[in-house]
Protein backbone atom coordinates (compact mmCIF):
# COMPACT_ATOMS: atom_id res chain seq x y z
CA UNK A 1 0.00 0.00 0.00
CA UNK A 2 1.56 3.70 -0.71
CA UNK A 3 2.28 5.80 2.61
CA UNK A 4 1.76 9.83 2.10
CA UNK A 5 4.43 11.14 4.45
CA UNK A 6 3.95 14.51 5.90
CA UNK A 7 7.23 16.25 7.14
CA UNK A 8 6.52 18.96 9.86
CA UNK A 9 9.35 21.71 11.17
CA UNK A 10 8.92 24.36 13.27
CA UNK A 11 9.21 27.82 12.27
CA UNK A 12 12.88 29.35 11.57
CA UNK A 13 12.17 32.53 14.23
CA UNK A 14 10.90 29.31 16.83
CA UNK A 15 13.10 27.92 19.59
CA UNK A 16 13.76 24.26 19.29
CA UNK A 17 14.70 23.32 22.55
CA UNK A 18 14.85 19.34 21.57
CA UNK A 19 17.03 19.85 18.43
CA UNK A 20 19.55 21.90 20.40
CA UNK A 21 19.59 19.45 23.69
CA UNK A 22 20.20 16.72 20.60
CA UNK A 23 22.92 19.38 18.82
CA UNK A 24 24.98 19.68 22.28
CA UNK A 25 25.11 16.23 22.81
CA UNK A 26 26.38 14.96 19.54
CA UNK A 27 29.75 16.30 20.35
CA UNK A 28 29.96 14.74 23.86
CA UNK A 29 29.44 11.13 21.77
CA UNK A 30 32.41 11.97 19.15
CA UNK A 31 30.43 13.17 16.60
CA UNK A 32 31.38 16.39 15.13
CA UNK A 33 30.51 18.48 12.39
CA UNK A 34 27.12 19.44 13.06
CA UNK A 35 26.12 23.42 13.75
CA UNK A 36 22.74 23.31 14.41
CA UNK A 37 20.08 20.75 14.67
CA UNK A 38 16.48 20.87 14.62
CA UNK A 39 13.81 18.46 15.02
CA UNK A 40 10.61 18.38 13.66
CA UNK A 41 7.53 15.54 13.08
CA UNK A 42 7.28 13.04 10.50
CA UNK A 43 3.51 11.63 9.91
CA UNK A 44 3.08 8.25 7.89
CA UNK A 45 -0.51 7.95 6.02
CA UNK A 46 -1.21 4.86 4.69
CA UNK A 47 -3.46 5.01 1.77
CA UNK A 48 -5.85 2.68 0.78
CA UNK A 49 -5.75 2.14 -2.73
CA UNK A 50 -4.57 4.30 -5.04
CA UNK A 51 -2.60 8.00 -4.45
CA UNK A 52 -4.85 10.55 -6.85
CA UNK A 53 -4.91 14.05 -6.74
CA UNK A 54 -7.86 14.37 -4.18
CA UNK A 55 -6.27 11.88 -1.82
CA UNK A 56 -2.84 13.90 -1.93
CA UNK A 57 -5.12 17.15 -1.54
CA UNK A 58 -7.20 15.30 1.49
CA UNK A 59 -3.59 14.54 2.98
CA UNK A 60 -2.01 18.14 2.06
CA UNK A 61 -5.49 19.50 4.11
CA UNK A 62 -4.55 17.31 7.07
CA UNK A 63 -1.08 18.56 7.90
CA UNK A 64 -2.10 22.34 7.07
CA UNK A 65 -5.08 22.09 9.57
CA UNK A 66 -4.22 19.22 11.94
CA UNK A 67 -0.61 17.02 11.84
CA UNK A 68 0.96 20.71 12.04
CA UNK A 69 0.33 23.81 14.35
CA UNK A 70 0.73 26.51 12.12
CA UNK A 71 1.33 29.48 13.84
CA UNK A 72 4.63 27.69 14.76
CA UNK A 73 5.18 25.30 12.81
CA UNK A 74 5.43 24.75 8.74
CA UNK A 75 4.69 21.49 6.49
CA UNK A 76 7.52 21.34 4.99
CA UNK A 77 6.77 18.05 2.33
CA UNK A 78 3.96 15.91 1.28
CA UNK A 79 5.93 13.37 -0.42
CA UNK A 80 4.50 9.64 -1.56
CA UNK A 81 6.37 6.41 -0.57
CA UNK A 82 5.72 3.21 -2.22
CA UNK A 83 3.44 3.76 -4.94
Amino acid sequence: MPTIVVDVMPKPEILDPQGKAVGAALPRIGIEGFSQVRQGKRFELTVDGEVTEEVLAAARTAAETLLSNPVIEDVVAVTVEGA
